[in-house]
């Protein structure tokens, strides 16, 4: 893997419907340092709050140097010009997303337990791929469950790989070591006592494979 893949916290967002309780949940997190990647994701409100929520967070994200990519919502990331999107809902092809946002984006695709999709996404324009679920998630209840074996069949892949699903420090470690580049969280962050403290922890994790 090459030396400059990105590496760490790639925290999502929760699902809020206020929209001050959102940005002041993610911008002490943002301001810690620790967060590489955010990714706006709120499946519980309607398309203009989703757009008002994504707009207040990209100057967040822009000041602390940290990448915002939208979940689901090409249009929205084109519009925003935010740095990437994710790809959860495989009906859009994967090429006409890439078109739209431009060779330099981001792009995200979920692979689950697959690594077949990972290399298929990567051929067809994804700059990254996630698997999951890892571990029991709120966010992740679907029938997919992945293990450490999607790291070694996608060893060869050259683009960052993300791990997602129940990811906390108390076990991200045999992950990250098995070769994700990059956890994803939502409540193993969120929902911790001290959310700045834990997503400092995931980040330091990576320092010490």
């Amino acid at each position: 893997m090459p030396a400059s893949l990105p590496r760490g916290l790639y925290l999502l967002t929760p699902d809020l419907d206020d929209d001050a309780q959102l940005l002041a949940r993610v911008r002490p997190l943002l301001d810690s340092g620790a967060v590489t990647w955010l990714q706006y994701r709120n499946k519980s409100v309607d398309n203009a709050q989703r757009a008002r929520q994504a707009a207040a967070l990209l100057p967040l994200c822009r000041a602390a140097g940290v990448p915002l990519i939208i979940n689901d919502d090409a249009a929205l990331a084109v519009e925003l010009g935010a740095a990437g999107l994710h790809r959860e809902d495989a009906t859009t092809p994967l090429a006409e997303l890439r078109a739209a946002l431009g060779p330099d984006a981001l792009l995200g695709a979920s692979c689950y337990d697959q690594p077949a999709l990972a290399y298929e996404a990567v051929e067809e324009g994804a700059s990254y791929v996630s698997f999951g679920a890892f571990f029991a998630s709120r966010s992740k209840p679907g029938p997919h469950r992945a293990t450490t074996a999607v790291f070694d069949a996608t060893a060869g892949l050259g683009m960052p790989r993300v791990a997602i699903g129940g990811l906390t420090p108390a076990n991200a470690g045999p992950i990250i070591a098995a070769g994700a580049d990059l956890v994803a969280a939502i409540g193993g962050v969120f929902d911790a006592p001290d959310p700045v403290a834990t997503a400092r922890a995931l980040r330091a994790m990576f320092d010490q494979d």
